[in-house]
Order: structure tokens, then sequence, then C-alpha cells
């Protein structure tokens, strides 16, 4: 037996791939099969099963196309719905794998059908679960993510999540290995370990959702409590993942068509699409298409993507690193943005090059911008989280987080300047990005965000002034 977890860090999601006596099951997989494939081809294996723990909201599964590619049955637990074949297992139901077993273990919570599936090595014996999005390391699944297609309130599923783990998960062994299906920098959690596979004896020792003394009521409070708004782009992706959806293949043809600077201008300039740019931040600062947005693909791309452009069925003009449009195209498949209509062919300097109108942000040093800040008191404008805020901000900065950035426009200073600044600069350039596609261009990036100014002796602060925002 063997049981590999492939860990994809930008979406925090583990995918797994087990294998046993020529006989292969995939868990959760991603939206690109081949590593799939290839490991079944390497190990001389027949992929038997494809499991899903629930419908996904964060990412498109692979498992449509991978059942496509091996002729293997899809299996979900109670509860589950599809517009495809599948098998909707029952709880309790054991499906053999070479000479090991696994079972499913019906964990309704985080959603209606959510399933951990129980592996049962060669001599029977309890030997790790697949716990989905029930059960995270440090943490559980959010219950309000299925509230309307349930009909039921956070609560209630909070209080079907609390009986999932107490009558399915906790009984079982302290020695049991736990698989989850995502780790820390999810929003499917939140308060996620950056391990990604534990005891389950360590997880009934430390998650705070599984302490054993724990009533219902407790449960359902600290579980429903500090939950930030679902990314807008979930639904779509539980719609995807639960209809289906293209064949990866097509989207990346599709999306890597390569157009001439010409051509890319009349098309974004005939057309809604939107210019996305993923190169990294210190290039797009120094010279980007006018109003293109950028997320580079060095940071947490998919998920801002998801959260900030939100439609996924938005057409998409890419500017990317010369040879990584490829990897653009997938990467934005993964969260279900289909709809890449072309890449710049030779990338940004093909625009310049060809004579084409450019943009820039002004940004300046950490050194700078304290002797800046001291002296002239100029706006300062915070774009991360609340959370990260309230811990530690500059003594005059307010908070205007990235993901509801557009809540805030009205408060900047229409012609003064002012500052933006994250944790680190990859945040705020995305705000200032998006900042100047609307027609605000008197803003100032910080270079290296509070992390910078701090260690340059700028005031801080974690006192949370009372304000208008």
């Amino acid at each position: 037996m063997k049981i590999e977890q492939i860990y994809t860090g930008c979406l925090a999601q583990g995918a797994y791939y087990i294998v046993s006596e020529g006989e292969a099951a995939i868990i959760d997989p991603l939206r690109e099969i081949a590593p799939y494939l290839e490991r079944a081809k390497k190990d001389g294996a027949k992929i038997k099963y494809i499991f899903e723990t629930h419908f996904h909201a964060d990412f498109v599964s692979g498992h449509v196309t991978l059942a496509k590619a091996t002729g293997a049955p899809i299996i979900f637990g109670p509860n589950a719905n599809p517009s495809f074949d599948a098998i909707i297992a029952k709880d309790g139901q054991e499906f053999p794998l070479g000479n090991i077993t696994i079972k499913v273990l019906h964990t309704p919570g985080h959603t209606m059908e959510s399933t951990t599936y129980l592996l049962r090595d060669e001599q029977g014996k309890d030997h790790a679960i697949f716990s989905g999005d029930t059960l995270f390391l440090g943490d559980v699944g959010r219950p309000d993510l299925a509230q309307k297609s349930a009909e039921m309130t956070k609560e209630d599923l909070a209080g079907l999540l609390y009986d999932s783990l107490r009558t399915k998960i906790m009984p079982l062994g302290d020695e049991v290995i736990v698989y989850p299906a995502h780790g820390a920098g999810s929003a499917c959690g939140k308060n996620m370990m950056k391990e990604t596979v534990d005891t389950l004896g360590n997880q009934k020792s430390m998650n705070y959702a599984l302490r054993a003394n724990m009533t219902k009521e407790e449960f359902v409070t600290e579980v429903t409590d500090g939950l930030l708004p679902p990314p807008k782009y979930f639904p779509l992706n539980v719609k995807m993942n639960k209809e289906g959806y293209e064949d990866i293949a097509t989207v990346l043809e599709r999306g890597t068509n390569a157009l001439s600077p010409d051509e890319f201008e009349r098309i974004a300039n005939d057309t809604a699409a939107l210019v996305l740019d993923v190169r990294p931040q210190e290039e797009f600062i120094k010279g980007h298409i006018p109003r293109s947005i950028f997320i580079g693909l060095n940071g947490d791309f998919a998920p801002w993507v998801g959260a900030l452009i939100a439609d996924v069925k938005q057409p998409i003009l890419l500017v990317s690193p010369v040879g990584k449009e490829e990897e653009a195209v997938t990467r934005l498949s993964r969260v279900g943005f289909d709809n890449t209509v072309g890449i710049l062919e030779g990338g940004f300097k093909a625009w310049k090059d060809a004579g084409k109108e450019i943009d820039y942000i002004t940004s300046i040093d950490p050194v700078t911008a304290k002797e800046l800040i001291d002296k002239d008191g100029v706006a300062v404008f915070d774009v991360r989280k609340e959370s990260e805020f309230k811990a530690e901000h500059l003594a005059n900065a307010k908070n205007t987080p990235l993901d509801q950035l557009n809540d805030y426009i009205y408060e900047l200073p229409e012609e003064e300047p002012f500052y933006v600044h994250c944790a680190g600069g990859y945040r705020s350039v995305i705000a200032a990005s998006i900042l100047k596609s609307r027609g605000i261009h008197n803003l100032i990036d910080l270079a290296g965000g509070f992390g910078a100014l701090k260690k340059e002796g700028a005031e801080v602060t974690n006192y949370v002034c009372p304000s208008t925002l």
C-alpha cells in the first residue's frame, strides 16, 4: 500500500493518490489530471475509483475529466446529487482496493454530502482518514457555505458537524492518520495549521473543536464565530463541480491563443475582456498596460483572482511572463476561470516595443516613506485583513481590506496624494492596479509594506480607533 499526498500550495489543497496491488484511487483530484495518470502508469496500476469528499467551493475538481480519461467511477457520499453519472455511496459502504478497503463515513455539517473516507490496511486495521473539509488540522470546515442549498442556518449545519465529529471520527483510534483537504491559507476554515498531515490523537488533544467536554452549544458558538464572508466565486465553483465543465485541454488551447499587440489591444477595446497582468509585482510597477489589473503568479494567485474578479465567466486577456503562459491559464482554470481569450505574444516587452501606451505605479522605499509619513502626515490606507490590522498597524493608517476595496473608494482623497501598503508589497500593488483602473492615480505604493516600515522604526500601534470605515 502506498499513500501520496499531492499538495498544491497556492490553493492550500491536498489531493491523494492511493495504490494497492495494482489498483489505485484518487481522492479530491485537481483539474489537471496528468499527475495522477503518470503516477498510475509508473506503478503499473489501474485507477479504479475517484472519490470526492464533497462539492468543493474553492477549486474545480478534476473528477469529471479523470473519469472520462480512465473509465473509473466517481464516488460521492450520501445526499450528493450531481448532474453526471456517479456512485452515491451509502453510509458505511466499503470499496475494496487491492488488499485494502476504503469505507464511507457520512459526516455532514460542512455540507450535507460531506463524507470522510476511512482506509483500512491489509490486516483490516483502521489506518487513515481522508477527512475533506470535515476535519482540518487545528480546525473544522466552516458551516456557512451550504446554507442556501441545504435550506439550513449555519448554526443548524454546525450542529450536524458536531454530531458527525463525535459519532464518526472521534471514536477512531488515536493512531489513525488524518489527511485533510486543506491547510493554512484556505478560506474553507479559519484556524488551520501549516502542517498537512497529523494523527487523530494529536488533533483530539489540541484542536479546539474536538474537546472531549465540549457541549454542542459551545461548539456551534465557537465554530460560527468570526467567519468572514466567503469569496464570491465559491458558489460558481460548486455549480461547476456539481454540473460538470469543459475539458481542461480545451480551456488551455483557447486560453494560450497568442495575440499580437495590435490584436490584443483591439480585443481589449472592443470587448468587455479584463486585462490581467500576472508578472512579478516589481515589473508591473515599472510599466504595464493602462487599466490592467495585477495579480501576480508569485503570490496567492488563484484565491485573489477568485475573490476580486468573482465572475468565472469574465473574459480575460493575459499578460504573462514569457514561458509562463500555460501555467497562468491552468491556474486560472483551477478556480473555474475558463474564459481566457488570449495571451499577449512576447509579453509586456512586445507591447512596449510596439510603442503602445504604458502606465506606471509610483512606489517609494520604506526609508523615504517613513520620513514623508512622519513629516507630511499623508493619508495611509492599509489593505491587509482586518485581523492583521487589529494586531498591529501604522499609527495613522486606515484599514481598507483588499477584498473589500470597492466599499472604501469614496473615502480616498480625490486630489491629494495618499499611500497604500500591505504586509510585504503584493496586495498593495493589486490594490493600486484596481484603483488606477478606476481612474484614481494620486496613490503611492509603499514598497516592502508594513514589515519594512516597522523595521525602519515607523510608529505602530495595536489600538483600533473608532472610525467611519
